[in-house]
C-alpha cells in the first residue's frame, strides 16, 4: 500500500491526483491489474470527472453547495454536516483498471480528491491488486 499526503487551500475544492498516483504506479512498477485509490476521510471524497477543462470541478463544487447547503437545520453540533453529507454522495473511494502500467481512464478523465471541509491536510491510500 502506498499513501498520498496533500493539504487542501478551500473549504471546498477538486484536487487532481491523477499526476501523483501516475508517478507512484511507475515507480513501483504496476503494470496490470487493479487500483484502489481511498480516502480514511468523513468529509472528503475521492471521484473520477473530466480533468481537461479546469471549469468542470469549479461548477460541480459551486452547485453541490446549491444541492446541500452549508447553513440547514442539521442536528450534528461541529458545523460541517454538509461535508459528511457529500462525502457519504461522492464515496470515499475508486477503482481503475491498469493496463501496460497505465490508468485505463477515459480521453477526458481525472482522478480527484474532493474536499469538503478544509483547508485540511490529508491522505489517500492506493492499493494495487497485481495479476
Amino acid at each position: 500500500m502506498e499513501k498520498i499526503s496533500l493539504s487542501t487551500h478551500r473549504e471546498k475544492e477538486f484536487v487532481s491526483i491523477g499526476g501523483k498516483i501516475n508517478e507512484i504506479m511507475k515507480n513501483k512498477n504496476w503494470q496490470d491489474g487493479l487500483l484502489h485509490i481511498y480516502t480514511p476521510h468523513t468529509t472528503s471524497a475521492i471521484t473520477i470527472n473530466e480533468n481537461a477543462d479546469h471549469d468542470v470541478p469549479l461548477d460541480i463544487v459551486q452547485h453541490i453547495q446549491k444541492l446541500v447547503p452549508k447553513e440547514a437545520n442539521f442536528a450534528h453540533g461541529e458545523g460541517n454536516s454538509d461535508a459528511h453529507i457529500l462525502s457519504s454522495l461522492f464515496g470515499a473511494s475508486e477503482q481503475v483498471i491498469i493496463e501496460n502500467g497505465k490508468m485505463a481512464l477515459g480521453t477526458w478523465q481525472g482522478i480527484f480528491f474532493a474536499e469538503f471541509d478544509g483547508p485540511r491536510s490529508r491522505s489517500v491510500y492506493l492499493k494495487f491488486i497485481g495479476q
